[in-house]
C-alpha cells in the first residue's frame, strides 16, 4: 500500500522537533492500557512492547469485561517472560449491554498469580502526577480507565504527553476491503463502540491524540510469520503460542489481525504509520466521523504490511540489532 505521508497538527505539534531515537533520549515513559484475553491481538502488542527497550513500562492497565482475570493473565506473562517488576492495575469491570465477551484465553489467564493489585484509574492519575508531560498512554482497549481518569481529574489527565490509540473506523470497515469502500459512514469499531460516552470524553481532551484506525491496523499475521514465533523457543514467543493456540480454539480462526500491535509500533517507530492531521467526532452510534475545523488528531490512514514485518519480526523472535 502507499504510504501517507503526515502533516503536523496545526497548533498542537508544529514546531516540534523530530522524535528521537532511544539512545539519544532515553526510553519513553509508557502506560499500556488493554483489554488482553479476548482477541490475541492485545498480547502480541504487548510482546512487542515488552521487547522494545525504546520503551520504559511504567504499568499495564485491564480495561473492559473481568478486569481481574486480564490482570492475572498479564501478571503471568510477565512472570513467564521475566518483566514481573512491571505493575499491573486493575481497571474498571464493565460489560456489554448485550451478549457477552469471549474470553479465549481464560484458561491461560485462570494460572495466573492472585494478588492485591491498585486500580487502574488511581494508578494512572497518580503516574502522570509523578511524570507530568512525560508518559505516553498506548490504550489498546475501550477507554472506560480513560474516561473515569477524566471525570475524576482531567486537570492531570491533560497532563500525559501523548495518547497512541488503537480505535475507530475513518473510512475503512471489517468488510476486508484494504481500501476505502462506498460506504456512506464506516462502521463502529470495537474499542469505541464498547464505551462511547469514554471515547467522546478522550477526544474532546485536549491531549494530544495519535489514532490507529481500522483504515491502517488490519494487518494479518500470516502462516509463515505464525510458523516462525511458534518454533522459537523463547519464553515470550513459547506465552504467544499458547495464547494463540487457546484464541484460535476458542473462536474457530486461525489468522489474528494484529490491530493493536500497529499502536505499539507507532509509539516506538512512528514513520512506520505516518498520519494526516484531522477532526474527529464520535458519534452516538460510535461511528468515527471526519468533520471541518481545527484537527484534534493525528491520524495514520494507510500503513505497508511488509514495513510493519521488517520491524516486528525480529523484535518478537528476540533477534533485535542495535540501532545506530
Amino acid at each position: 500500500m502507499v504510504l501517507l505521508a503526515g502533516m503536523e497538527l496545526a497548533g498542537v505539534t508544529q514546531g516540534q522537533t523530530k522524535p528521537t531515537k532511544a539512545s539519544e533520549a532515553g526510553p519513553q515513559l509508557v502506560i499500556i492500557d488493554t483489554d488482553i484475553g479476548d482477541d490475541v491481538d492485545d498480547a502480541f502488542a504487548l510482546g512487542l512492547a515488552l521487547e522494545s527497550p525504546e520503551l520504559k513500562i511504567l504499568g499495564i492497565t485491564t480495561a473492559w469485561g473481568n478486569t481481574r482475570l486480564r490482570a492475572r493473565l498479564v501478571e503471568r506473562m510477565l512472570e513467564e517472560t521475566g518483566r514481573a517488576e512491571i505493575p499491573v492495575a486493575v481497571g474498571i469491570e464493565k460489560y456489554p449491554a448485550q451478549g457477552k465477551l469471549t474470553f479465549s484465553q481464560e484458561r491461560y489467564a485462570e494460572r495466573g498469580p492472585q494478588k492485591q493489585l491498585p486500580g487502574a484509574v488511581d494508578f494512572l492519575l497518580e503516574e502522570i502526577r509523578k511524570h507530568p508531560g512525560e508518559i505516553t498512554l498506548i490504550a489498546i482497549g475501550p477507554e472506560t480507565n480513560l474516561g473515569a481518569a477524566i471525570e475524576q481529574d482531567a486537570q492531570t489527565f491533560r497532563n500525559l504527553k501523548r495518547i497512541v490509540l488503537m480505535g475507530g473506523s475513518v473510512y475503512r470497515g471489517y468488510d476486508g476491503f484494504a481500501y476505502p469502500t462506498a460506504a456512506p459512514h464506516a462502521q463502529p469499531e470495537w474499542n469505541i463502540l464498547c464505551d462511547i460516552s469514554a471515547a467522546q470524553a478522550v477526544f474532546a481532551s485536549g491531549v494530544r491524540l495519535y489514532v490507529m484506525p481500522l483504515d491502517s491496523t488490519q494487518i494479518k499475521l500470516q502462516e509463515l510469520e505464525r510458523g516462525r514465533i511458534f518454533s522459537n523457543g523463547t519464553a515470550l514467543t513459547d506465552a504467544l503460542t499458547l495464547l494463540y493456540e487457546q484464541w484460535a480454539s476458542s473462536v474457530n480462526q486461525k489468522t489474528p489481525t494484529l490491530f493493536d500491535a500497529v499502536a505499539v509500533a507507532y509509539a516506538i517507530r512512528p514513520e512506520l504509520c505516518p498520519t494526516t492531521p484531522l477532526r474527529l467526532r464520535i458519534d452516538q452510534e460510535g461511528r468515527t466521523n471526519v468533520e471541518a475545523g481545527e484537527p484534534n488528531a493525528q491520524v495514520c490512514l494507510r500503513s505497508n504490511s511488509d514495513h510493519f514485518f521488517e520491524f516486528y519480526m525480529p523484535r518478537i523472535l528476540g533477534q533485535r540489532k542495535t540501532e545506530q
